[in-house]
């Protein structure tokens, strides 16, 4: 069911200058980007560079939980509202701004005091799609199913250390573990990164042959894939940690399953609500009747009144696709289209025109409201 966001604030995603798909690395880089050129310090008295900062730290605060992202995603600002949690300020939650501001300031404003930071070869694998087809009544009712996914797992031969003794990393010799090096720039010693180690402070001398020192390997697996009733177009279904295995110790990636629904040949949809249009007779139309309508749930009774006319809506309540993770369902609506038969042998014919005969122009509401409207005209 499509329910309607907050419009009055800048996309979370816009802020920060991501996609939708973007992964926790990705948002932390251009949360740490933007906030560096917005911070207050750097421009003072800048009011509109000040605002930016806070929204780009509104912004990372919801998107980098994956709760609140969650509800981001499916319910918009509304899904989030005041569970931003702190005060406002975009300092809020200093902890995370520790994390990602510590290595900029500790290589900016390094003097000499105190030991730098020392960097971990642990790295977060990424985040796999996959992408599945369901029939049209699976996403309407749920199933369940499995699906073969290929991913990056821990390689068996170096139990993912990525050495060949399977000892895991040595100590970088040229930073001594420390994962920085300094340098002097007249009064003030300036620390880098190793370039020996990339900063981690462990290098791999002996990699493993099978991985070469990746400590990974791809591999097939199968996953149970839980589809809840409901689902449509392009519905993302997120299984935390079933991603590419993290290098070095560092956490697995997510697996989103990204569903497309295949058409149905008499039904479409429209939200929660199912459409579909039904020929009846001339005579049923005249007449009415009592037919037989197909569901998604098998047959059921639909009683046509006298002198319906073509493209004439009935409702049936409940009969639609269930509210995605809520109670009720939406309806079906049966568009009645009114058939004029092609062929007509002789005595058909014949007993059309004895019907036309019998009828004045004005015999149907349609006809005497345009009758009407030419007598208005004319006169």
């Amino acid at each position: 069911m499509s329910r309607t966001a907050n419009v009055s604030k800048t996309d979370y995603y816009e802020v920060l200058e991501v996609t939708r798909e973007a992964s926790d690395t990705e948002l932390k880089t251009a949360y740490r980007k933007l906030a560096l050129k917005f911070h207050p310090d750097r421009n003072p008295g800048d009011a509109e560079a000040e605002e930016r900062f806070k929204q780009c730290s509104e912004a990372y605060q919801v998107l980098s939980d994956p709760q609140k992202r969650a509800a981001y995603d499916r319910y918009g600002h509304a899904g989030v509202g005041a569970a931003n949690g702190g005060d406002g300020s975009p300092f809020s939650n200093m902890q995370d701004l520790g994390d990602i501001f510590g290595d900029f300031f500790g290589e900016m404003f390094n003097m000499g005091g105190g030991a730098g930071r020392r960097g971990s070869r642990a790295q977060r694998g990424r985040d796999v799609r996959y992408d599945q087809t369901i029939e049209f009544a699976d996403a309407v009712f749920g199933k369940e199913i499995e699906v073969n996914v290929r991913r990056m797992e821990a390689c068996v031969d170096c139990r993912g250390t990525g050495t060949s003794n399977g000892r895991g990393p040595a100590t970088c010799p040229q930073c001594q573990g420390r994962g920085q090096v300094r340098y002097q720039q007249g009064f003030f010693s300036v620390a880098r990164a190793c370039n020996a180690c990339g900063g981690t402070g462990s290098v791999i001398s002996d990699p493993c042959t099978t991985c070469r020192g990746d400590g990974r390997q791809e591999r097939e697996h199968t996953i149970a894939v839980s589809i809840p009733a409901g689902v449509e177009e392009g519905t993302r279904i997120r299984y935390q940690s079933e991603g590419d295995a993290g290098r070095f110790g560092g956490p697995s990636g997510d697996l989103y399953i990204v569903l497309t629904v295949k058409p149905h040949e008499f039904f479409e949809r429209d939200g929660n609500d199912l459409h579909c249009v039904v020929p009846i007779s001339i005579s049923q139309a005249a007449l009415g009747d009592e037919i037989t309508i197909p569901t998604l749930e098998g047959e059921t009774r639909l009683k046509i009144p006298e002198g319906t006319q073509s493209g004439k809506e009935f409702r049936l309540r409940g009969k639609g696709v269930p509210y995605l993770n809520s109670h009720g369902r939406g309806d079906m609506i049966v568009q009645a289209a009114v058939q004029t038969p092609t062929r007509l042998s002789k005595v058909q014919k014949e007993l059309f025109r004895q019907l036309g005969e019998s009828l004045s122009v004005e015999n149907t509401p349609t006809s005497r409201s345009l009758f009407a409207k030419v007598k208005e005209i004319f006169s």
